[in-house]
C-alpha cells in the first residue's frame, strides 16, 4: 500500500516542482553540484512513491525511503543523509511545510574511521610518477592540504606568490580560508599561471574567454567573466555550456582527471594503500603534526570547523599504539 494520503491518484509532480526546486537552490546559492545531487534524490523519492506528489506523503514515506536506501540499496550512511537533506529541503524551502514528524525520523551515524595517511616516502614515490600539471595539482593537494574540489576551482586571483599563500574561497560549508603555497610549487604554479594566460588571450581573439562567476558577481561586475583573474587555474581542455545560463564557457579540469592520475600513480609507484586525492589532504595535516606544528594553525589550514575533526589525526601518530613497545619485546 503506497504512503500518504489515501484517495489521492498518482500524479507527476516532478517537472514543475524540481523546477521549483532549482530555482530556490540557486536563490540561496547552492553549488551546482549540490543542485544536482538534491535533483536527483527528491526524483528517486517521488518515483519510489508512485509519482505522488510529496504534500500528499508523511513521515512514513520518508522512513521507508531512507530504510531501503539502507537495508537494499546498501548506501553509506553519507549518502543517506544527503539523501534526507534534500527531501528536508523539499518541504520546508520548496513546499513551506511544518514538519511534525521529523523527530520520528533518524538520521544515520558514521561510525569513525581512521584516515589513511601515507608516509614521508610513500608521498615522495607518489609525486615521482605525475609530471606537468597533474605534479602540480597532486602537490598542491598534498603541499597547501586542499580538497580535491578547492584544488580545480582555484583561480588565478588565489595565488599570491608575494605573501606565499593560497586563498580558498567559498570552501566547505561555505567558508573563505587561507593557507601556505609550498616554495617548492612557486615556479610550477608560475608557469601555469602563464599558460593559462596564454590560452585566455586566444580565447578572447576568438570571441569566446567567458568564465562562470560565484553568485551574482556576473550581473554586478559583467566585465568579470572575461578577466584573467577570474580564470580557472586549471580550466577544461575544452569549452561547455554552463547550465544556469545557456552561454559558452571555459569550466575547470573535471574532478575524475585527477581522481584517475592518483590512482594510476599510486598502482605504479607500489603502495598498497586505498589512495586517494583526499589521503594527500590527510597527509598533510598529519606530517604538520609530526613537525610539531600546534593543531589550532593546522585547523585553520584544512578549514575544519571544529577541532574535534582535526584532533583525529593524532591518533594516526606514533604516539598511540604504534609508539608503545610491546611487553613482548621487552
Amino acid at each position: 500500500m503506497q504512503a500518504g494520503v489515501s484517495g489521492v491518484p498518482p500524479v507527476d509532480a516532478r517537472p514543475k516542482l524540481l523546477d521549483e526546486v532549482r530555482a530556490r537552490m540557486r536563490l540561496k546559492h547552492y553549488s551546482l553540484r549540490t543542485e544536482q545531487a538534491y535533483l536527483y534524490w527528491i526524483r528517486r523519492y517521488i518515483h519510489a512513491n508512485g509519482k505522488r506528489h510529496p504534500r500528499t506523503l508523511d513521515g512514513k514515506a520518508v522512513e521507508t525511503f531512507l530504510t531501503r536506501l539502507a537495508t537494499d540499496d546498501h548506501v553509506a550512511p553519507s549518502t543517506q543523509n544527503q539523501a534526507l537533506s534534500a527531501i528536508l529541503f523539499l518541504y520546508r524551502e520548496v513546499l513551506a511545510l511544518k514538519l511534525p514528524w521529523m523527530k520520528d525520523v533518524v538520521r544515520a551515524k558514521r561510525a569513525p574511521k581512521l584516515p589513511v595517511v601515507l608516509s614521508r616516502a610513500e608521498v615522495e614515490r607518489l609525486l615521482e610518477q605525475f609530471s606537468g600539471r597533474d605534479w602540480l595539482m597532486a602537490g598542491l593537494l598534498y603541499g597547501s592540504g586542499l580538497r580535491l574540489m578547492e584544488c580545480l576551482r582555484l583561480r588565478i586571483k588565489d595565488v599570491d606568490f608575494a605573501r606565499t599563500e593560497i586563498t580558498i574561497r567559498d570552501g566547505k560549508g561555505g567558508k573563505d580560508r587561507r593557507t601556505v603555497l609550498p616554495a617548492r610549487l612557486s615556479s610550477a604554479l608560475r608557469l601555469q599561471v602563464d599558460a593559462v594566460r596564454t590560452l585566455h588571450a586566444e580565447e578572447l581573439s576568438r570571441g569566446f574567454g567567458e568564465v562562470a562567476l560565484p553568485h551574482a558577481l556576473a550581473r554586478k561586475y559583467p566585465g568579470a567573466t572575461r578577466s584573467l583573474d577570474w580564470q580557472y587555474l586549471f580550466p577544461a581542455s575544452r569549452r561547455s555550456i554552463d547550465p544556469r545560463d545557456g552561454r559558452i564557457k571555459r569550466h575547470h579540469l573535471d574532478e575524475n582527471v585527477l581522481q584517475r592520475a592518483v590512482h594510476r600513480a599510486a598502482k605504479r609507484a607500489g603502495i598498497d594503500k586505498p589512495v586517494t586525492p583526499h589521503t594527500l589532504r590527510h597527509s598533510f595535516a598529519t606530517h604538520l603534526l609530526e613537525a610539531g606544528a600546534d593543531i589550532r594553525t593546522i585547523q585553520e589550514l584544512l578549514g575544519h570547523k571544529d577541532v574535534a575533526t582535526t584532533q583525529i589525526y593524532t591518533h594516526v601518530l606514533n604516539r598511540g599504539a604504534g609508539g608503545v613497545l610491546s611487553p613482548l619485546d621487552r
